[in-house]
């Protein structure tokens, strides 16, 4: 069938994108489901670091490549051997497909799934190859979903069923931001009443981080940015507290639970001066891959402190994803705020410009108001 969706051409083309334009609306062609897939039409999309570190070139995957991996959407077609789905439910897209077979999946979300990771090197789908094509030329998945499109053909390991009543853009979120930001509270290290939690970085990770330690009773949370706008909106949310990295420095703040959710190995270090002698800084973000950080091996021993790395915040998208859902439901997770702004699917190249800049927390592509 014949899709619309947004192609990065190549990667490091240089800022602003709104001139540079990597990414172009194009034409594709979308080979129909094959065992143990689906189609899906896409419904709501949001823009992450993981896209635009793809783009700059901090991530770097093979292009051309069909971008996006935050996203939720309706079933249309269902592959030979899906039993388990239907036409017609609202699903989830998450970037990392679970085989539940290997010897990733059999730790309950520490460890990424080999071969769902090795899939989404090569940019193909969890099955082998790729979907897509455009004029016959081969054009790669990107996280084994490639949501910037009006449809995907998906691994039923890369989706969740929700209930029709979460919202597109609610949907949306859960499967990345969700996911990683309230996965590292709610898996990686959760709070007793009582503790202090520090999330640094304020993008839509660190936002959900936040939402979701906001959940937990009699749980003190702080923000921490540069941009002085995300330590309003931390606020807005239901931050106790939000600062500025030498502010909460100098204010000699420590927690024993530090979320770092920035991507940047200097605040990752931060993030572990920050951490309470005997707590834990759990990472969620990636920076650049020769990225290298430094700390105190003594500190580790003598303090006895933890640093835990926490990739999709140690979740099980089967397991994660309604309960989060259920939480949403319940008024205990309000993470349609998450949400600054929605556009349009021609709009993405100024949507990375806004993501780059640090003005947004999760912008939404709306294919819905599209139509």
């Amino acid at each position: 069938m014949r899709i619309r969706g947004a192609v990065l051409e190549d990667i490091g083309r240089p800022r602003p994108y709104r001139d540079s334009r990597p990414l172009t609306i194009s034409e594709l062609e979308l080979a129909p489901p094959g065992p143990g897939e689906v189609l899906v039409r896409i419904e709501a999309a949001g823009l992450c670091h993981s896209d635009l570190s793809v783009v700059d070139g901090n991530r770097v995957r093979p292009v051309p490549m069909l971008l996006g991996h935050e996203a939720s959407g309706r079933i249309e077609v269902l592959g030979d051997g899906v039993t388990d789905l239907a036409v017609g439910d609202r699903v989830v897209m998450t970037f990392l497909p679970r085989c539940g077979d290997c010897a990733g999946c059999a730790t309950e979300g520490k460890r990424p799934c080999i071969p769902g990771s090795a899939a989404n090197v090569v940019g193909g789908l969890l099955g082998g190859g790729s979907r897509l094509t455009r004029t016959g030329e081969q054009i790669m998945h990107h996280l084994g979903v490639s949501a910037f499109a009006t449809h995907a053909v998906v691994d039923t390991h890369s989706i969740v069923r929700v209930p029709d009543d979460i919202p597109p853009d609610v949907a949306a979120v859960l499967g990345c931001a969700v996911l990683t930001g309230g996965g590292a509270i709610v898996n990686a290290a959760p709070p007793s009443a009582g503790d202090t939690v520090i999330v640094v970085g304020l993008g839509g990770v660190g936002m959900a981080a936040i939402l979701t330690a906001l959940a937990y009773d009699g749980v003190r949370v702080i923000g921490v940015d540069a941009v002085a706008s995300k330590l309003d909106a931390a606020i807005k949310l239901g931050a106790h507290a939000a600062y500025r990295p030498d502010d909460i420095v100098q204010a000699a703040i420590k927690a024993p639970l530090v979320i770092d959710a920035t991507g940047s190995a200097r605040a990752l270090e931060g993030a572990i001066a920050l951490t309470e002698p005997g707590g834990t800084t759990v990472t969620v973000g990636l920076p650049a891959p020769d990225a290298r950080t430094s700390f105190s091996p003594t500190s580790l021993v003598a303090e006895g402190r933890t640093i835990v790395g926490s990739y999709l915040g140690s979740a099980v998208p089967s397991r994660d994803i309604p309960t989060f859902a259920e939480m949403w439901r319940a008024g205990r997770l309000p993470v349609d705020k998450l949400v600054s702004s929605r556009i349009a699917l021609e709009d993405i190249n100024d949507a990375m410009d806004e993501l780059a800049d640090g003005r947004a927390i999760r912008q939404i592509i709306d294919f819905e108001a599209a139509e």
